[in-house]
């Protein structure tokens, strides 16, 4: 806030968006969406509950397994799946991507002594695009896989395409590319068929990171703008207030059907390293809306949209990211896409409803 007034921006999140320069309307149009959409999350905790034969359902049942089947899945064959799911984007992308995963070693893939968990991919222009993860031969380790290789071939098509002052790339686009991957490659599992376990696994793996991206990131959100603008009211922060208001903004996104501990769920915000990073947590959100939005056009076979999406993905830092998307197609000044990836929520919920 004090950074914000010396530099004269009308507000924090003005400043915090203006070095991209994205309009604070982004932001808004996001939190909109969200809001409105609510009642979709409503239904998935109350399915959920359903599911696991619950009368009330907590904040942790959502991780909670709807099968007790497990599905398993070589770090082969989820380099073959990722594989033809991308095979859209080209024989080039396809190839250099398998050569990472098999015979480059980009990946270290398994778990052990020491190692930390997560993931997470990282190099710079001369060296490779390394993964970090911890493969434990199921669906969500594949998709983690896809996701960090998005990442990674985002890293390697920007250092063959800029010159190193363009080398980089914001988090707005970077968390877009990884969730492409992922959403190109759910796309292509599901539309195989496959069986009812496999079919729920991957249904599951897709709530489980929207659940992330699409619920627990608009909250917190909307938590750390209001705190802001309480500041610029110059109304004070004290526990008290932080964790009042982060216990209301769940309350809502849980509606009647969730269960929860105030106490809890009010400390959440101080659980997340992200909130000490201004106005960072609403890119994951705005990310998988594009890459869904992008995902949409290759997968219609719509006319250029996989050679746009190439442009998009080796552009780098070499114009702001709204510029960027927008040239690859997808306006994320407007709230469509928001919107767009809301129904592929909604329509991964009417799936599951269907079958419990």
């Amino acid at each position: 806030v004090f950074h914000a007034r010396v530099r004269r921006y009308p507000s924090s999140l003005d400043a915090a968006l203006g070095q991209d320069n994205i309009p604070a309307a982004v932001y808004h149009n996001l939190l909109a969406v969200f809001q409105r959409h609510l009642p979709t999350w409503h239904r998935y905790w109350d399915l959920r509950r359903r599911a696991l034969g619950l009368t009330e359902v907590q904040p942790f049942d959502v991780w909670a397994p709807l099968s007790s089947q497990e599905v398993p899945v070589s770090y082969e064959q989820a380099v073959d799946w990722i594989c033809e799911g991308m095979a859209p984007l080209g024989p080039d992308y396809v190839s250099a991507m398998r050569r990472g995963c098999l015979e480059d070693r980009w990946v270290d893939r398994y778990p052990n002594l020491g190692k930390q968990k997560g993931a997470f991919s990282a190099g710079r222009a001369g060296t490779m695009p390394f993964i970090k993860m911890s493969y434990l031969d199921d669906v969500g380790s594949m998709s983690t896989l896809a996701h960090e290789l998005g990442h990674s071939m985002h890293s390697y098509l920007t250092w063959r395409k800029q010159p190193p002052v363009y080398t980089g790339y914001t988090m707005f686009c970077a968390e877009t590319a990884s969730n492409f991957n992922q959403a190109m490659t759910r796309a292509f599992l599901l539309r195989q068929g496959g069986d009812a376990a496999f079919r729920l696994a991957l249904l599951e793996e897709a709530m489980s990171n929207l659940h992330r991206y699409f619920f627990i990131m608009p909250t917190l959100a909307r938590w750390e703008l209001d705190m802001h603008q309480r500041l610029e009211r110059g109304e004070p922060l004290t526990a008290e207030v932080m964790n009042g208001r982060m216990t209301e903004l769940f309350a809502e996104g849980y509606g009647s059907t969730m269960a929860f501990d105030p106490a809890r769920v009010g400390i959440t915000w101080a659980t997340f390293q992200h909130m000490y990073m201004n106005y960072y947590v609403y890119s994951y959100a705005t990310g998988i809306a594009a890459a869904h939005a992008l995902a949409k056009r290759v997968l219609d076979g719509e006319a250029g949209a996989a050679e746009a999406t190439l442009d998009f993905l080796k552009a780098g830092s070499s114009a702001y990211s709204l510029d960027i998307l927008r040239q690859a197609g997808v306006d994320m000044s407007t709230p469509q896409p928001v919107e767009e990836a809301f129904g592929i929520l909604a329509g991964y919920v009417d799936e599951l409803e269907r079958l419990f």
